[in-house]
């Protein structure tokens, strides 16, 4: 049994196969998955767990260098995404805005999207993958 880390063994998977450039997206329980895309479904209830909660655990797991975000989010859910930033602040990470079509699109390329509980509008967010040497 693992002592530390995710205990989630399909998202434990998933970011241990992931190199430089892989994307993994995290979505709240309306974000649309493509057939194509592995679906990782954590939705217990709605909010249970929350976006920030599974965001939290995998950005812990995971070196990350580059984030991509739906526009409207801004104005839509500026709490999530105060909470997005102060969890990434310090670090040396490109945060890219596209609205949310293009962000639904973008999800098609991605390893995984997990499934929280999340119920507010727009908390989805692809983390693309950064070295963890050089």
């Amino acid at each position: 049994m693992k002592r530390q880390g995710i205990l989630n063994s399909e998202i434990s998977r998933v970011l241990s196969y992931m190199g430089h450039t892989d994307r993994i997206a995290i979505g709240d329980c309306g974000l649309p998955i493509p057939d194509v895309v592995e679906r990782i479904d954590l939705a217990l209830k709605y909010g249970v767990p929350s976006f920030m909660d599974v965001l939290r655990v995998v950005a812990d797991d995971m070196k990350v260098e580059k984030i991509i975000l739906a526009e409207e989010i801004k104005k839509r859910n500026p709490k999530v995404l105060q909470e997005i930033e102060e969890l990434f602040n310090g670090q040396t990470i490109d945060i890219e805005f596209v609205a949310h079509e293009d962000l639904k699109e973008l999800t098609r390329d991605c390893k995984a999207v997990i499934r929280s509980g999340e119920i507010t509008p727009y908390a989805n967010i692809i983390l693309q993958s950064g070295c963890i040497f050089g």
